[in-house]
C-alpha cells in the first residue's frame, strides 16, 4: 500500500513543476498545459465514490489491484504521449487508476491492522501521504535536472510492477456484496464533480468567471438530481446514510474544513514570498517544506494517541494548533526572518499532523463494517473537495481584494483560520472513544 499511495500521491503534483517543460516540448500555450494537471484532478475525484462502491461490490482487492495495474499502464502511456491530446487522456486514464488506489485504502486498513490498532495503521498512510507530497517538487526537479519530462512517468513502471506483485500476495479478501454497480448514480457523480471541478477553477480567471459561475450552477442543478436520486437507495453510491451517523457527518465536516483551510495557506504563501517579498523560488520551495515535514513527524505518533485516548479530542487540539499557525501566518513581520517563517509553518503543519489521523480513524470506524469502502470514497473526496475550495477561495480574494497577491495574503490567512477553528468546533462536538 506505501507503494502505490506514494505513487497516487506524487503524480498529483510532481507534474506541476515540469508543465513549462511539456508546454515547450509539445509546443502548446501553457494555459492549455495546464489540462495535464486539471484532468487527472478530475478523473481521481470524479471516480472516487463509484470505485468505492464497486470496492463494497466485487471487494477492495480487486479494485486496488485493478487500479494500480491501470495507473502503471497509463503511466507508460503518458511517457509515450506524442502530443498533448494523448498525454491528456493518458493522465485521465491515470487518474482512474489512482481513484482506485485511494478511494479503498482506508478500508484495507481496517481489514489489515487489528481493530486496537487501526489508529496506528490510519497514521501510517498519513506519514506516507505528508512524505511524499513534501517529495514531489524536489524529486520532479531532480529528475529533470537528469532526464526529460517523461522520466517523471517512467518511474512509477518498476515501483508499480512491484507493488503489483507484493499486494497481489499479501492484500487481504473482504467480503462482497450481493448488489449491483449503480450505473446511472456513477455518471451524475462524475458530472457533478466535473463540472465543479472545472467551475472552481475557472474563477481563477477574471475573464472566464461569467462561464465558471455557469458551471457552477450546472454543478449544483445535476447534484441535486444526483442527491435525490440517491435518497431513494437503500445503498446509496453517495453514502448519505453514513452522513446520519453523527461522528461520521461531524468528521467530514472537520475534513473539509482542515483540507480547504491548508490548501488556502499553500496557494496564497508562495505568491507573497516571491511578490510581495522578492523571495526566489527556491528560497520559496525551501520555506514550503517545514510544514509537510512536521506533518510526516506527527502522524504516526498521533495515530498511535487515537488508539488510546479520545480521536474527537485529539482532533481539536490539532486544529486549534493549525489555527494558531494560521494567525501567527497572517501576522508576520513586514521582513520576516526565516525563522519567523520556519516556526509559524511547523507549527501549523504539527497541527494538521496531529489532527488528520485521530480524524481518519473515526470516519472508517464509525460506518459499518461492510460499507468501509463508502467510508474510505468520502474520507478522500472530502479531502479533495476542501482543497478545491481552499484554492477557489484564493482565487477569489486575490480577485476581489485590491493590490493583488500582496494585499490579499492576510485576508486569505485569516479565512483559513476561520476554516480551521469551524472544524476544531465539529471535531469537539463528537462524541467518539478510543
Amino acid at each position: 500500500m506505501a507503494l502505490a499511495i506514494s505513487m497516487a500521491v506524487l503524480d498529483g503534483a510532481i507534474v506541476n513543476v515540469a508543465l513549462p517543460v511539456i508546454a515547450r516540448d509539445l509546443a502548446v500555450p501553457a494555459s492549455e498545459a495546464i489540462f495535464v494537471v486539471s484532468a487527472y484532478q478530475i478523473a481521481v475525484t470524479a471516480a472516487l465514490l463509484p470505485l468505492a462502491s464497486l470496492g463494497e461490490i466485487v471487494g477492495y482487492r480487486r479494485v486496488y489491484l485493478g487500479g494500480l495495474a491501470v495507473f502503471t499502464a497509463s503511466s507508460l502511456a503518458c511517457a509515450l504521449a506524442p502530443n498533448l491530446a494523448s498525454l491528456t487522456a493518458a493522465r485521465v486514464a491515470q487518474g482512474l487508476g489512482a481513484a482506485g488506489i485511494m478511494s479503498v485504502n482506508i478500508a484495507l486498513v481496517r481489514f489489515i491492522y487489528p481493530h486496537r490498532l487501526i489508529g496506528r495503521g490510519v497514521g501510517n498512510v498519513a506519514l506516507i501521504v505528508a512524505i511524499a507530497s513534501a517529495a514531489g517538487p524536489t524529486l520532479a526537479a531532480a529528475i529533470l535536472s537528469v532526464a526529460a519530462w517523461p522520466w517523471l512517468f517512467l518511474v512509477n513502471l518498476p515501483v508499480g510492477l512491484v507493488a503489483l506483485a507484493v499486494g497481489a500476495r499479501t492484500l487481504p479478501s473482504t467480503p462482497r456484496s450481493a448488489r449491483r454497480f449503480d450505473v446511472g448514480s456513477a455518471i451524475l457523480n462524475a458530472l457533478t464533480i466535473a463540472l465543479l471541478i472545472v467551475g472552481v477553477d475557472g474563477l481563477a480567471d477574471p475573464d472566464g468567471r461569467t462561464l465558471a459561475f455557469v458551471e457552477l450552477a450546472a454543478a449544483a442543478v445535476v447534484g441535486f438530481v444526483f442527491v435525490r436520486l440517491q435518497i431513494r437507495r437503500a445503498v446509496p453510491l453517495l453514502p448519505l446514510d453514513l452522513l446520519r451517523i453523527p461522528a461520521f457527518a461531524l468528521s467530514m465536516v472537520s475534513s473539509i474544513c482542515s483540507f480547504a483551510a491548508q490548501m488556502a495557506a499553500y496557494v496564497a504563501l508562495p505568491f507573497y514570498f516571491q511578490v510581495a517579498l522578492g523571495f526566489s523560488e527556491a528560497r520559496t520551495g525551501f520555506l514550503m517544506t517545514p510544514w509537510p515535514l512536521a506533518i510526516a513527524a506527527v502522524a504516526p505518533l498521533s495515530g498511535r494517541l487515537a488508539d488510546r485516548y479520545p480521536p474527537g479530542l485529539l482532533g481539536s487540539l490539532g486544529l486549534l494548533l493549525l489555527a494558531a499557525g494560521l494567525a501567527a501566518l497572517a501576522l508576520l513581520p513586514g521582513s520576516p526572518t526565516t525563522w519567523d517563517v520556519v516556526w509559524r509553518l511547523t507549527l501549523a503543519g504539527i497541527g494538521f499532523g496531529l489532527f488528520q489521523s485521530p480524524n481518519n480513524k473515526v470516519i472508517i470506524t464509525s460506518a459499518p463494517r461492510e460499507r468501509s469502502g463508502g467510508a474510505s470514497g468520502m474520507q478522500s473526496s472530502a479531502r479533495l473537495v476542501g482543497q478545491s475550495l481552499g484554492a477557489a477561495l484564493v482565487a477569489v480574494l486575490f480577485g476581489l481584494v485590491p493590490g493583488g497577491p500582496a494585499a490579499a495574503f492576510a485576508p486569505t490567512l485569516w479565512c483559513a483560520f476561520a476554516l480551521a477553528l469551524t472544524g476544531a468546533l465539529a471535531s469537539g462536538l463528537r462524541r467518539t472513544g478510543p
